[in-house]
């Protein structure tokens, strides 16, 4: 690790990049998608990528292929064929303390069937792994909420995104929102049900949103992305269906007073202390998707308008307030900011950060940063420089009195 943040620029030994994706959560075809895409865009003269699947039960391996998948459908057979490749000399463990080991390959004894039942076996081989550096392509649980952060930090190794405290935040939209009103950003009425109440007092509850926020509202899951389990509601009865569904998912539920004559507007920023902006992007959901919901997101034709369709002045708003939404929750290397935005009124509403956005060939937030002049490979060339950047900051502070 004395190599620095400059190192993966060296031409002589390549920088290993560490891709982590799958992952315990209902986003992980996403995450395989988005795996494909930066394993596919790392600079092979500058980096030696290293493609760590953690699988829906929490297994980490190293893959028998690196994933090539475009669409769900091909996230999925991707999934399903390593569940069929289980090999158990590629698991693989991340010690929790500093060192060079930084990811420990497991082999065990018998069973080369590598059947779910063998996975117990008593290991008789363990082989290490340095990694220069981790890219976290996790979203959701156990990935993008500051858990596998903490883990990133008590190895020492550097890492790409957010740190704990920052994607803890990050993926508690409660919390979040918080967060956001004490920093003075415009963000719309909001109130948190957990399911306990909910369970407890369910008509209280659907009294007190109708009197506090009205209809129409949104009911989300406080910890979730990729718009998985939200609901439109528009009366008592859709608000019932739509806690339900939103509680099968968090314990926490949060309830959002519509923004009326609403565009939805997205900005990424790049940076850490001192972060930037890209220029607006613009989505408009497909026709048959009453909002951008994850079937607009990735099954449907929803319309991109990059840059938005705004004023000058409003662009720049946008911009300004994204970078305040970032400093808020803490945010480090990446992130995209969504806002609502009153057309009418020209009223803007900061709705959600997300700490690790989608890099599919289709997310928004390295397109962008094209459109802001920042290609793909040279946005994941300073994701690494930010990463290393950070880390170096980290080991100068002292951790004991003299």
């Amino acid at each position: 690790m004395a190599e620095g943040p400059g190192c993966y620029s060296r031409a002589v030994k390549r920088t290993r990049v560490g891709v982590i994706f799958g992952g315990r959560s209902s986003e992980h075809d996403v995450s395989v998608r988005s795996a494909s895409s930066v394993l596919a865009s790392l600079d092979p003269a500058r980096y030696s990528p290293v493609a760590v699947y953690i699988d829906p039960e929490g297994h980490w391996t190293l893959p028998s292929h690196v994933p090539e998948a475009a669409t769900d459908g091909e996230a999925r057979d991707y999934v399903r064929s390593q569940a069929r490749s289980f090999r158990r000399a590629s698991e693989v463990v991340m010690p929790a303390r500093p060192g060079d080991q930084t990811l420990l390959v497991l082999s065990r004894a018998g069973g080369a069937d590598g059947n779910a039942s063998d996975r117990g076996s008593e290991a008789s081989q363990v082989k290490s792994l340095h990694l220069d550096v981790v890219i976290p392509v996790l979203h959701g649980p156990y990935g993008e909420d500051g858990t596998i952060q903490g883990l990133f930090e008590l190895a020492n190794i550097p890492y790409v995104g957010a740190g704990v405290l920052g994607s803890a935040v990050g993926m508690d939209k409660a919390v979040m929102k918080a967060l956001f009103a004490a920093r003075g950003l415009p963000i719309a009425a909001f109130t948190v049900v957990t399911a306990r109440d909910w369970a407890d007092t369910r008509a209280a509850v659907l009294a007190r949103v109708a009197a506090e926020l009205g209809f129409p509202v949104f009911v989300k899951p406080a910890n979730l992305g990729s718009s998985v389990g939200i609901s439109k509601a528009s009366d008592t009865a859709g608000l019932e269906k739509a806690i339900d569904l939103a509680a099968q998912f968090d314990r926490k539920i949060v309830i959002e007073a519509a923004v009326p004559n609403v565009r939805e507007i997205e900005v990424a920023v790049l940076g850490t202390d001192r972060p930037e902006a890209s220029v607006p992007g613009e989505i408009v959901p497909a026709a048959d998707c009453e909002f951008y919901d994850y079937d607009a997101k990735y099954k449907k034709e929803s319309g991109l308008f990059i840059p938005a369709r705004l004023e000058p002045a409003q662009a720049a708003d946008a911009r300004r307030l994204a970078v305040e939404a970032f400093l808020a929750v803490d945010g480090a290397g990446m992130g995209r900011v969504d806002f609502l935005f009153d057309g009418v009124a020209g009223a803007w509403y900061v709705s959600e950060i997300n700490t690790i956005p989608g890099f599919t060939t289709i997310s928004m937030y390295p397109k962008l940063w094209a459109a802001t002049g920042v290609e793909y490979g040279a946005l994941l060339d300073r994701l690494i420089e930010l990463a290393f950047e950070r880390h170096a900051a980290k080991q100068r502070l002292r951790t004991a009195q003299p």
